[in-house]
């Protein structure tokens, strides 16, 4: 075999018992796996869209949260799932298209939390708090359109409970 052949002749990978596993290409392999993590690291870092909603009542501001919108069924399920804190005065808000019994677990949630769910029209109907990992469901009282998790102990430290208003100008 002359030095042109061999520069020719095909890559043959073996497997971890040695077995030949036939003609492949490093350049390829590595393009492939290229792609996947540049697939990954988008689907990971798409930012949701970001508000802050103050809470009222009879008028009267008692607190502003910064909220991540989840709008889309990916974007509720995922929610805070395998973060590791939440800042107090932060949350996820999750937008429905119609009233109906909302129910939330914590599956992969790391951090414990408190649920708001909200009617149409902004007023809180239930708070909640939910434990991390616990895969019990956690269901409004009646039909709503939305829910707020915040860190758990939130609405208590603010003042904020059921009746309360939530002003959501920001998002219709």
């Amino acid at each position: 075999m002359n030095s042109r052949d061999k520069r020719y002749s095909p890559r043959i990978f073996t497997d971890f018992h040695g077995e030949r596993k036939g003609n492949r290409s490093i350049s390829s392999c590595g393009l492939w796996l290229i792609i996947l993590i540049f697939f990954l690291v988008s689907c990971n870092s798409q930012k949701l869209d970001i508000h802050e909603f103050p809470i009222e009542r009879d008028g009267v501001v008692l607190a502003t949260v910064k909220t991540e919108i989840a709008r889309t069924p990916e974007e509720r399920a995922k929610g805070l799932m395998h973060r590791q804190n939440l800042p107090e005065g932060q949350g996820m808000f999750f937008v429905f298209e119609k009233d109906e019994i909302l129910s939330f677990w914590m599956k992969n949630t790391l951090i414990p939390l408190s649920i708001a769910f909200i009617s149409s029209d902004g007023r809180i109907i239930d708070i909640k708090d939910m434990h991390p990992n616990d895969l019990s469901s956690i269901a409004s009282s009646r039909s709503v359109r939305y829910a707020l998790e915040v860190p758990q102990g939130w609405f208590l430290k603010t003042g904020i409970r059921e009746g309360d208003r939530i002003n959501l100008s920001s998002i219709r």
